[in-house]
């Protein structure tokens, strides 16, 4: 897995539509759901892969952004 995912647990589907594969992750902990679609030829390795690039990147994302310092000085 990713840095930073090795100690979550998620659940990957894949389901054939058509000449595509839809593949979806799901965190366990958080219930967030990323889906993506890719050609069965990549493999299931390489969509994997993607799958949980794109779950990590919205993890990321969604992380709380810690309250900046205010200034300290004169104000003009």
């Amino acid at each position: 897995m990713l840095a930073g995912m090795d100690k979550r647990s998620v659940i990957i589907e894949f389901h054939s539509v058509g000449a595509f594969v839809k593949v979806s992750a799901i965190d366990s902990a958080t219930l967030v759901e990323v889906s993506i679609v890719g050609d069965p030829a990549a493999g299931e390795a390489a969509l994997e892969r993607a799958v949980m690039r794109k779950l990590e990147y919205v993890l990321a994302r969604r992380k709380p952004v810690p309250p900046t310092r205010p200034r300290s000085g004169l104000l003009a």
